[in-house]
């Protein structure tokens, strides 16, 4: 419903660790961030450092400092839960142990995770080895942060790509271990869910409430989609120059269903400029329909 929403918004983007984590948050104080996304490592590796005291100290004083919070870690792109290979799933729990351990020492309470894809063998199948991997994590993890299971585009072998699949997945995991979902727009649009349309809100919460209360969503990946509605396919665009849209965006933002819920641009960067530019067009449209970030 198109209400105005007088409220305060925790607006961010994902940002860089180079150099040393505490950094990270330096880079999204300089670009206005109130929230944030980091990698624990390189997302594209299986080989992790270690994190000292000191650095991880460093962390939580400039978060607070700074007042950016929450913090979200998301996970490593390797990460398979599902996957045929056992020798890939025991590599994935060990991995997403590791990302919910930092996520600790950070003093980050949330740590995103996409659970995985089919690779080759039935969807069903695929999704009980992700939730049986679930349990293995939480027995191993012993942590006080948790996951947020982030929806998917529905690309050939994704298996959390509708709310229902979710909810299934999470199924029978460890209580506490999974605290809600990350919604990504341009998923959603490109696995069928029209944000643009009222009664496709309608159906997405509708969804939200009947499969996954008490959970909800924790964080909303704020991204428009370079192609179309149902194409299946993980492509971010600009906000606004999507095929979601300005207005689509608005739509979305305007639903008081997530007021209270932080946005983290992933929207394509070539240099700072690109972040500045979303973020600009974000606080346009907020201050549209009566919401400022903090």
């Amino acid at each position: 419903m198109q209400n105005k929403i007088e409220v305060k918004k925790r607006l961010g983007l994902h940002t860089s660790i180079a150099g040393g984590v505490h950094l990270s948050l330096k880079r999204g104080r300089e670009l206005g961030c109130s929230t944030m996304q980091i990698f624990s490592h390189n997302p594209r590796g299986w080989s992790r450092k270690s994190l000292n005291e000191e650095d991880a100290a460093e962390f939580r004083r400039l978060s607070e400092k700074y007042d950016v919070r929450p913090v979200f870690i998301h996970s490593s792109y390797l990460i398979n839960l599902a996957s045929p290979d056992s020798e890939i799933r025991k590599k994935s729990v060990t991995l997403l142990v590791y990302e919910l351990r930092m996520a600790d020492m950070l003093g980050v309470e949330y740590v995103v995770l996409h659970p995985g894809k089919a690779v080759g063998q039935g969807v069903r199948e695929a999704m009980k080895k992700a939730s049986d991997s679930l349990k293995e994590v939480g027995e191993k993890a012993g942590s006080q942060s948790g996951l947020l299971i982030e929806n998917t585009a529905g690309q050939r072998g994704d298996i959390s790509s509708s709310i229902p699949m979710i909810s299934d997945i999470i199924d029978g995991s460890p209580d506490g271990l999974v605290r809600g979902i990350c919604l990504d727009t341009c998923h959603a649009y490109a696995a069928g869910y029209d944000i643009r349309e009222e009664s496709e809100l309608d159906r997405l919460r509708a969804e939200i409430r009947r499969y996954l209360a008490p959970l909800k969503v924790e964080l909303i990946h704020l991204n428009d989609s370079k192609k179309g509605l149902s194409s299946g396919v993980d492509r971010h665009e600009h906000i606004g120059k999507g095929e979601i849209g300005r207005a689509g965006i608005k739509n979305f933002l305007a639903d008081s269903y997530f007021k209270d819920v932080p946005l983290v641009l992933e929207t394509p960067r070539i240099s700072d400029s690109d972040d500045i530019r979303n973020l600009k067009m974000v606080r346009r449209i907020l201050k549209e329909i009566g919401t400022k970030d903090r």
